[in-house]
């Protein structure tokens, strides 16, 4: 049986791992009676963690969203990626610099010295590439914009084209229901419904000057193409010239996989700690290869001929290290 600091921590790892858990199922984790288990949420909660308690025929918990940030417990691989997104996050918005720094420093000081190592091997260096420029976009222009996409408010805004910027001007003034923001080449774009043009439009962050408050909420229009990855490449691309190309979940932050795209594909956010990415190339093995060299988890959309050629790729990889 677990000491009780070393339980805490368990117990803590499992609150954190998925939203409810039966308390019997805990206790069964932990190899305590529910009686313990009572205790030692008691104990977290007096340390800051907010436990609720749930209702249901086994009665359970919840570790819900509190007023302050407490402590929190990461798993090697999460302390990892946690680190090597701070490294990134500069790279593109502007405001974070030194809340970064400050965030790698605490995080790799706790580090044990093996994942030390794996944080310092990596040293990143942004190289230009011809025809490629990124952007770099304002941390508060970027929570605005997604606040009014979650809540679905129009957004209000001066946006500069080419010929605003190079006169110093602000721009045309917009009114736009948000849908969603998205990467593409190292910019940030907003994809929206413009009210005036009575048209989808993409805008670069990066150009967008929003103007208080926001406009009314809106219902939801539907997008003009099987999902946001489609619309954007139809937009830029006008065609696909590559003959395969395929759409997968990757388990890591969006910033931190669109670092390394390249401009290569359409990468959106599904959550904090995953992105959907949807890219192309002249073979579905290349494909799967390129999925796969990301160092994540993947989970494959489709189509199946990237399941069939993932599978072939597996097997063929399966046969090269049995030597």
């Amino acid at each position: 049986m677990l000491e009780t600091s070393a339980r805490l921590l368990a117990l803590l790892s499992l609150l954190q791992a998925r939203r409810d858990w039966p308390g019997q199922t805990l206790a069964d984790r932990l190899e305590v009676s529910p009686r313990t288990v009572r205790r030692d949420v008691d104990r977290l909660r007096e340390l800051g963690y907010p436990v609720q308690a749930t209702r249901g025929p086994d009665g359970g918990y919840r570790l819900d969203a509190g007023s302050e940030l407490p402590p929190l417990l990461f798993d090697d691989d999460q302390a990892v990626a946690v680190a090597v997104a701070l490294q990134t996050a500069t790279m593109s918005v502007e405001g974070v610099e030194e809340a970064a720094l400050r965030a790698l420093a605490t995080v790799r000081q706790v580090m044990p010295a093996r994942l030390r190592q794996r944080v310092d091997a990596l040293q990143v260096t942004r190289v230009a590439k011809a025809g490629w420029q990124p952007s770099r976009v304002d941390t508060a222009v970027l929570l605005a914009i997604g606040q009014a996409v979650r809540a679905r408010e129009v957004l209000r805004f001066d946006y500069a084209g080419v010929r605003e910027l190079a006169a110093g001007q602000a721009g045309d003034r917009r009114r736009v229901e948000p849908h969603h923001v998205v990467t593409w080449g190292g910019r940030w774009y907003l994809i929206g419904y413009d009210l005036d043009r009575a048209d989808w439009r993409t805008y670069r962050v990066d150009r967008m000057t929003l103007r208080t408050p926001n406009g009314p909420r809106f219902a939801p229009r539907p997008l003009p193409a099987a999902d946001v990855a489609a619309f954007v490449a139809e937009r830029f691309e006008g065609h696909d010239p590559l003959p395969c190309r395929g759409e997968a979940i990757l388990h890591a932050p969006a910033a931190a996989i669109t670092e390394w795209t390249r401009g290569q594909a359409i990468v959106e956010d599904v959550a904090p700690d995953r992105c959907r990415v949807s890219a192309g190339s002249w073979s579905w093995t290349g494909l799967a290869a390129w999925f796969g060299m990301f160092d994540v988890e993947v989970e494959l959309i489709g189509p199946p001929q990237l399941r069939e050629a993932t599978a072939a790729l597996a097997a063929r990889f399966a046969r090269a290290a049995a030597g």
